[in-house]
């Protein structure tokens, strides 16, 4: 390589430095507490409920727990911005399901790469069919919310919210500037039409607490988009956004 293709060349980051950016993104301090978790909490967070005998093993009553952990979290987070005019509760409440919705619990998985410890802990038995299922928002969501829980448990309320609103922080400043709300835009352009929208639940999968709804909107009897995910309201906002770009 010539000189002046050396002096061209970036320098690369060394150890210390390399350390010192993976501290500063967003989730380090969640990633921190779910590294020291026991293994009595560690193992059932990774393990899905097709893997062992007992569902109770799985990562199902850590992620019924830490739902609401993560909801509070947030919930206190944003609550001191209702002094805002700007931000009232009808507001703050969509904002909260925006950020507590499946699509950004499935983004901080990746962050914290949920699907490569999934992976990893998956028996050899389903190696065939584990990539199909690290994949999909259900479990990553899931298993997100049971990281959530199983830190909750090990190291209590407040680091746990601090570390939440840390991991979730994108997710937060998005939804404060950039309110997602599908539905009512769809309202508004099918009104310039003289049209109405309907939504209807086409199928729904899981436990009662655990449970996946799909739901089609429909035009006049017709689909025009299809979502899915752990509530009707995430369904109807993601069948909505479906229907937008396929009308627009």
């Amino acid at each position: 390589m010539s000189p002046e293709g050396e002096r061209r060349t970036a320098p690369t980051a060394g150890p210390r430095e390399a350390d010192q950016a993976t501290a500063d993104r967003p989730g380090a301090a969640l990633r921190a507490l779910l590294d020291e978790l026991p293994e009595q909490l560690a193992a059932p967070v990774f393990t899905h409920s097709s893997w062992t005998a007992r569902r109770a093993d799985s990562y199902e009553r850590l992620a019924f727990l830490g739902d609401s952990v993560l909801g509070l979290a947030v919930t206190t987070h944003l609550y001191p911005r209702l002094e805002a005019e700007r931000f009232g509760p009808g507001r703050l409440t969509k904002i909260r399901a925006q950020v507590v919705s499946g699509r950004s619990c499935k983004a901080v998985a990746e962050r914290l790469d949920v699907p490569e410890r999934l992976a990893a802990a998956a028996p050899p038995e389903s190696a065939a069919s584990v990539r199909a299922l690290i994949g999909t928002e259900r479990v990553l969501a899931s298993v997100i919310e049971a990281v959530i829980g199983a830190c909750y448990l090990a190291s209590g309320y407040d680091a746990t919210a601090a570390a939440v609103v840390d991991a979730f922080s994108p997710e937060i400043d998005y939804a404060l500037e950039h309110q997602v709300d599908y539905k009512s835009a769809l309202q508004e352009l099918l009104a310039r039409r003289g049209e109405l929208v309907s939504y209807d639940v086409v199928e729904e999968q899981g436990p009662p607490h655990d449970r996946t709804f799909s739901i089609a909107a429909m035009i006049e009897g017709v689909e025009v988009g299809r979502g899915s995910g752990r509530s009707k309201k995430d369904a109807e906002q993601e069948a909505a956004q479906a229907a937008l770009e396929s009308l627009e």
